[in-house]
């Protein structure tokens, strides 16, 4: 049914206002059509260890948690929930009939305001780096956090998310990870868990773990007539709750992948000003580490996708090398 639907809404009488040009981009887990002024997103109904798409009830659930998750940090942007109908073999959205599908409607911002895209044109200055900060900071000082958040930050879920990496990695070793890499890191990171079980007990005393984006990198912030950071995590709620530190860690590591060590500095520097968290710099180095392997982990699975050409394939495995070089780099430092 979802290839029927997918086919409907590549063509412009489907939409409920006439549109000439549909550009279709693909995510493991999601339809995403590009009409103009307005993007509509669909979920693919497919079921993964970490989420479960595969009825119809459960991708609006998930779109309807998309929808409110996605008002904290891109009010505007996201717009409604849709139902795309059928009626007679004729698929609208709105339309009247059995409604076989939902889609999320959001605004469509050109690529061209990507902070990716602006970074690669050295189109962003220290002064938006700042305005980021204060937004993230901002957001960071009022996000949600509770008994059930918190033990997200306790030494064992943090234990448990670096075996994770490792044990999906292993395959990987000496092909976008080096031996001397992987087990270095290793080291490092056990190391670093035992010696500071004291500073990541107190973060959660103090409520640093939050109900954070969860996916705070420069392809998730359009710098336009504001800052928006669209497309948190809202589907798995173990990496989305996180301490504060990790999630700036994140943005930070980017940054530095970017070749814009400077920006990194100055990101971390605001944040701190902004927030008053003066022992943000004793966990920076190894939350920038786990955010780099997690990149590097998650880039070297298309080397094992059969829908990826062997060119993608190549680029695939150059990035995620230079992403492990990076972890390791930060390994170096903690």
């Amino acid at each position: 049914m979802q290839e029927e639907i997918v086919e409907a809404l590549l063509k412009p009488e489907t939409y409920e206002k006439k549109v000439k040009k549909i550009v279709l981009i693909q995510t493991y887990h999601s339809f995403v059509f590009l009409t103009g002024k307005i993007a509509y997103k669909i979920k693919k109904a497919v079921k993964f260890p970490y989420f479960d798409f595969s009825t119809l009830e459960k991708r609006k659930k998930d779109l309807e948690k998309e929808l409110k998750l996605n008002q904290r940090l891109s009010r505007g942007l996201y717009l409604e929930i849709v139902p795309i109908a059928q009626e007679n073999k004729k698929i609208k959205i709105k339309g009247s009939g059995k409604v076989i599908e939902y889609a999320l409607k959001m605004k469509q911002i050109p690529e061209r305001f990507l902070m990716s895209k602006l970074l690669e044109k050295d189109k962003v200055n220290k002064a938006t780096i700042g305005k980021i900060a204060k937004v993230v900071a901002k957001f960071h000082l009022k996000a949600e956090t509770n008994k059930k958040i918190k033990k997200f930050g306790s030494i064992e879920t943090i234990s448990f998310n670096w075996k994770e990496n490792f044990d999906q990695t292993k395959e990987f070793i000496s092909k976008t990870i080096t031996t001397n890499q992987f087990y270095y890191i290793k080291q490092k990171i056990r190391d670093f868990i035992q010696r500071n079980r004291p500073l990541f007990e107190k973060r959660i005393k103090e409520g640093k773990i939050k109900d954070c984006h969860g996916d705070l990198h420069s392809e998730s912030i359009f710098i336009s007539d504001k800052i928006y950071v669209f497309d948190c995590l809202e589907f798995i709620d173990r990496f989305r709750f996180c301490d504060v530190a990790s999630e700036a860690a994140f943005l930070a590591m980017d940054l530095d992948f970017h070749g814009k060590n400077n920006f990194s500095n100055y990101f971390i520097g605001r944040y701190m000003v902004f927030t008053g968290d003066k022992e943000l710099l004793k966990l920076i180095p190894f939350y920038k580490c786990y955010r780099a392997y997690v990149r590097g982990k998650v880039v070297s699975f298309k080397l094992n996708d059969p829908n990826i050409n062997r060119e993608e394939k190549k680029v695939a495995e150059k990035t995620a090398r230079k992403y492990f070089s990076l972890s390791h780099k930060y390994a170096t430092e903690i």
